[in-house]
């Protein structure tokens, strides 16, 4: 192991004995590293204020505290390497130590040629914590909550297709794309795959693209090198590198920039990334799980999603059904998230009743399974147990339906007075209920500039039920 670890670092060096201190500081220097020194807790917390460092080396025992002390209030940057001198036989100081935070000990006395290999454990530790950082302890549901009823049938045997395909297959796993409005589940179902999938054991790493400003998307995603831009103090791994060996979860996959969307390609066809600022391609394996709740083919023909990633991303596609089109099992996930909220705020009286699902299944769910369990938690919190009524949702979707439909100048009264939900039916024969779904659909395609899903979001409707009605009036 030669020195060249050290070459360039910036070292905070802890140690109050002057002779050591200055043999350590002349060894770091000689390696090419930048060392600030220190002889005392006050001074290190001085040398810290505002700085970051590569490395620190640092002694337990200072004139004027515990070098330990430093580690636990936290002084030290999250890039920082901490390597702790620890007196002879001090196992209880270096145990402290690594909880603290620290990436390795040292016991005092000893060769000094040893620094490097010791600095080199440090920084591997770090890009381990690094992956640790990004592995999510989340805790999965069980199987029958994600899927629940008949109206997932078929995203059941697409799931144990993909499994079985997984099993075969064990050393590439293919990309899957979950589509589906927002609040369907498309990050559970993402977890559920890589809960019951080959990787499990592996590091599931997830990111919602939509939330990773531009200027930061490709570091966090690929890493960077030292110096690669203002800041990059150190190197660091990225998501796919974090992701090795397990999945990698990317959610709202439009929002990565076209170029950074090349990228993703290049690393899940080749098996290869680079950091930002570094020539070294590095072998990635990961399966990725990419989710959307926006029409692909529809980015695709706009221009705002590489047609190419595309169809390596649809490989393996799942369409999670909007809530309002599950019928019956609406009422029957609500009993089960129930079961849950009922155990949780000690409320085993908690029921919902008649009129209460027949609101459940008439209510559009604009927000999907996700505004279906904020419902039954605030309902369960705010009644207190006993009958469920959900008297909020009463004519909700309707109203809202309508309050978006047209009422422009130019509409003539004939044509528009059913919109006013306060309008009641004329006579016999003087009411076109196909005229008005189609005038609605045709505002909703006004109002979206012809995209058929967001008009279809509009409505609570289907894109498929859209395209039907269109395909009928040609």
């Amino acid at each position: 192991m030669t020195s060249s670890i050290l070459k360039g670092r910036d070292v905070l060096l802890v140690e109050d004995e002057l002779m050591l201190r200055k043999r350590l500081k002349a060894y770091l220097e000689k390696a090419g590293a930048d060392v600030t020194a220190a002889g005392t807790f006050q001074e290190a917390c001085a040398s810290l204020e505002g700085l970051n460092f590569d490395y620190a080396l640092i002694d337990n025992h200072l004139p004027d505290g515990l070098g330990l002390d430093l580690l636990k209030q936290k002084r030290f940057s999250a890039n920082t390497s901490v390597v702790v001198m620890t007196a002879k036989g001090g196992v209880d100081t270096a145990v402290t130590a690594i909880k603290l935070g620290a990436g390795d000990y040292v016991a005092k006395p000893f060769d000094l040629e040893e620094l490097p290999l010791i600095f080199a454990r440090c920084r591997l530790n770090s890009q381990n914590n690094r992956r640790e950082e990004h592995r999510r302890e989340v805790e999965l549901p069980a199987e029958d909550e994600l899927l629940f009823g008949q109206s997932l049938e078929k995203i059941h045997g697409q799931l144990e297709r993909i499994l079985e395909a997984d099993r075969r297959l064990t050393e590439k796993l293919p990309p899957v794309l979950i589509e589906g409005e927002t609040g369907t589940g498309k990050t559970t179902l993402a977890r559920w795959l890589h809960r019951h999938g080959p990787r499990a054991d592996e590091a599931l790493v997830e990111l919602n693209c939509s939330t990773l400003p531009e200027s930061l998307a490709e570091s966090e995603l690929f890493g960077h090198e030292r110096g690669a831009f203002t800041d990059a103090r150190k190197d660091r791994i990225g998501l796919f590198e974090a992701a090795d060996g397990g999945t990698l979860f990317l959610d709202e996959i439009p929002s990565l920039s076209l170029p950074l969307q090349a990228k993703v390609l290049t690393a899940i066809e080749d098996g290869i990334i680079r950091r930002v600022g570094g020539n070294k391609s590095i072998p990635v394996n990961v399966r990725l799980i990419t989710a959307t709740n926006l029409d692909l083919k529809e980015q695709v023909q706009a221009g705002a999603f590489r047609e190419d990633l595309y169809h390596r991303l649809d490989l393996l596609n799942l369409r999670i059904p909007a809530l309002r089109e599950r019928g019956k099992d609406i009422v029957n996930l609500a009993e089960h998230l129930l079961g849950d909220l009922r155990r949780r705020y000690k409320l085993p009286d908690a029921e919902i009743s008649s009129g209460g699902k027949l609101r459940l299944m008439n209510y559009a769910w604009p927000g999907n399974v996700r505004e279906l369990a904020h419902t039954l938690e605030r309902a369960i919190v705010m009644g207190g147990g006993g009958n469920l009524e959900f008297d909020e949702l009463d004519g909700s979707s309707t109203r809202a339906a309508f309050a978006q439909s047209d009422t422009s100048d130019d509409a003539s009264a004939d044509n528009s007075d059913w919109l006013n939900p306060d309008w009641t039916f004329p006579e016999a024969g003087n009411f076109s209920l196909e005229d008005a779904i189609n005038r609605l659909i045709q505002k909703g395609l006004d109002q979206t500039g012809g995209n058929v899903s967001a008009t279809a979001r509009l409505l609570g409707v289907s894109r498929d039920y859209i395209r039907y009605r269109l395909e009928g009036k040609k």
